[in-house]
């Protein structure tokens, strides 16, 4: 499998389960403002959408959408409880929290990686939106350890690569304790640390 991927994206979520199911995979990096990838191919054959992640698996198929990935994924390991067995509630409580962040808390960050410096009044309601959403989860994390409960899902990688934007992009955690520990509970996983060393996210200090 090869993934294509943009360090600290959204396409680190998969990233990461790739390396939870020990898979064998190789990454290209992908300039999506260029629409070229790092040998110099045109990205849009391969992912007509033009952003990442994109997962060309071995019968020559690529994957893209992060749900969809990262359902895949997970499936190739049925016994790691990374996602539910299908036909499940349980199932559908995956389906039900990865659609959830792909289409509110994700684009909840989107303005800050815009591409222009936002106003006061813009960043204001841009934090706002995000702090919507983060009340919602750390809400949801109460007396649980995970988004789905006691055992780490597919969704929780996404929702860590997503959250976690918020060191990036000035947002403060400290009013959400629950958010802080979820997230610090993740990054030591050995995987995570693996995935964004890889990505140039930490360095070899860092964990």
């Amino acid at each position: 499998m090869k993934l294509y991927y943009k360090p600290g994206a959204c396409s680190l979520a998969p990233h990461i389960i790739l390396n939870e199911i020990d898979a064998d995979f190789s990454l290209e990096k992908v300039d999506t403002d260029q629409g070229l990838t790092e040998t110099g191919a045109d990205f849009a054959p391969i992912s007509p959408n033009g952003y990442v992640p994109a997962l060309s698996i071995p019968a020559g198929d690529v994957i893209t959408e992060n749900p969809a990935v990262l359902q895949y994924l997970g499936d190739l390991a049925p016994d790691s409880g990374l996602t539910p067995p299908a036909g499940t509630l349980a199932r559908t409580r995956l389906h039900e929290i990865l659609n959830f962040l792909s289409s509110e808390l994700h684009p909840a960050y989107g303005p800050f990686f815009s591409g222009h410096d936002l106003s006061a009044a813009e960043r204001k309601a841009a934090e706002a939106k995000v702090t919507k959403w983060a009340k919602y989860i750390e809400a949801r994390l109460g007396g649980s350890t995970y988004l789905l409960g006691e055992t780490f899902t597919v969704a929780d990688a996404y929702a860590f690569v997503i959250l976690n934007w918020s060191n990036y992009v000035g947002i403060d955690l400290a009013p959400w304790p629950n958010i802080q520990g979820y997230l610090n509970r993740i990054q030591a996983r050995p995987a995570v640390i693996k995935s964004m060393r890889a990505e140039g996210l930490i360095n070899e200090e860092a964990a």
